[in-house]
């Protein structure tokens, strides 16, 4: 749905934790109103429903991407779209954000908590990595086509803002003095313990490369203590050939000692590209008709990620992946693995990019951009992430006029 809007509303004066002002929690009856007939209450079910069901679908804020006030107000949004999952950096502040959001929007209308997931890596990873550059070495003349190709906005005259940059790569090839570097990192498994025994992390992720499993073993037995604390353990990799699913199984067998709980398989298609176009989502639907057609693949959910946006749910339905399974309400089958074809998809880069068009009117206050301050832009922000997890949930998505 095409939106035109202007950026407006005066922020309210309001601190509270979770709790809203009266005055700003009457006008945000239009969200409420909204939502209800979206019939988002009814369809959203838990979580592990959604994946046995095949209509799972994952917000992925970025595993390196740490701008709290941007995370707080995506989770917000998302947890009013109904979304299963929320996908975030492993670091206490940015965690701290994303329930934050997740909460302000159980205020604005009870529905069922989404998970929280936090992603790791146990190597050298595309998603665990900042651009850095020094903006004194640029020459004068520059053009600066990095700033312009930045889709997360991360590049100003000052250089990097390292919690926007989400490492997508896009700046390194186009710098015309090769002034741009990527810092790679890993994600601590101590620290990482530590908050996977949080009550409100619900899942973990851990991403590789798949080109071996030592490392992947490694961070595992740092993990394995607190695990039992969590509901999914996650597997993001991404497509290496005729080996991919004999790596699956080796990495399968290092979890299923330790599992006790759900596992899915994260198929990373074409990595932080979902914001591109049309032709991103073709390799992540590849990836997941060869996986889903294997018969040796190891136990667990097939989730979509890396290329998808607002085109993939036709993919699919065009090359049959979607799959309704019918399960019933009952413990063992909350608790196991489904035969769906494909248990949802996982949107980052375009989930970010729609929303964030109408984050990115906010007029800050004092430091603080909260988006249900401005119950107008929170409507536009909803519209827009009802219409693709609608994709994916089947809403009933009405048109909806705003009020300049």
């Amino acid at each position: 749905m095409a939106l035109n809007f202007f950026c407006h509303a005066a922020a309210l004066n309001t601190h509270l934790r979770y709790k809203l002002d009266a005055t700003v929690y009457k006008s945000l009856e239009k969200v409420r109103d909204l939502v209800i007939k979206s019939k988002v209450p009814s369809i959203a079910t838990f979580p592990q429903k959604s994946l046995q069901k095949g209509n799972w679908v994952k917000l992925i804020c970025g595993a390196s991407f740490e701008d709290v006030v941007d995370i707080r107000n995506l989770s917000l949004v998302y947890t009013l779209a109904g979304v299963d999952c929320i996908d975030c950096a492993a670091d206490e502040a940015v965690v701290n954000a994303v329930n934050e959001g997740i909460n302000v929007a159980m205020t604005i209308l009870p529905l069922r908590r989404p998970w929280v997931m936090i992603s790791v890596n146990d190597d050298e990873d595309l998603h665990f990595r900042k651009a850095e550059f020094d903006p004194d070495d640029c020459p004068k003349d520059c053009s600066r086509p990095c700033e312009k190709i930045c889709p997360a906005n991360a590049i100003f005259k000052a250089g990097v803002i390292t919690e926007r940059c989400y490492g997508c790569g896009r700046c390194l090839p186009i710098c015309p003095y090769d002034k741009i570097k990527p810092i790679s990192y890993v994600r601590d498994a101590f620290a990482t313990s530590k908050l996977l025994e949080r009550d409100d992390v619900d899942a973990i992720e851990i991403h590789t490369n798949g080109r071996q499993t030592d490392s992947f073993k490694e961070l595992w037995s740092g993990l394995r203590e607190s695990i039992d604390n969590i509901r999914l353990v996650a597997v993001s990799l991404p497509y290496i050939g005729d080996s991919t699913v004999s790596t699956m199984n080796k990495m399968y067998s290092i979890l299923e000692r330790d599992l006790s709980c759900l596992n899915l398989w994260q198929l990373d298609g074409r990595p932080m590209s979902g914001d591109i176009g049309r032709g991103a989502t073709r390799e992540c639907i590849g990836f997941a008709l060869r996986l889903a057609s294997s018969k040796d693949k190891p136990p667990g959910f097939l989730q979509l990620a890396g290329g998808t946006n607002a085109h993939t749910v036709d993919g699919l339905r065009k090359h049959n992946l979607f799959q309704t399974t019918n399960c019933e309400n009952s413990e063992s089958s909350m608790l196991s693995n489904s035969n769906a074809l494909i248990g949802g998809i996982a949107y980052g880069g375009y989930a970010r990019k729609i929303v964030g068009r109408v984050l990115s009117c906010m007029e800050s206050e004092g430091g603080l951009a909260h988006i249900e301050s401005y119950p107008d832009l929170l409507l536009m922000a909803v519209i827009e992430a009802l219409n693709l997890v609608g994709g994916v949930k089947s809403y009933t998505l009405t048109s909806y006029v705003v009020n300049k």
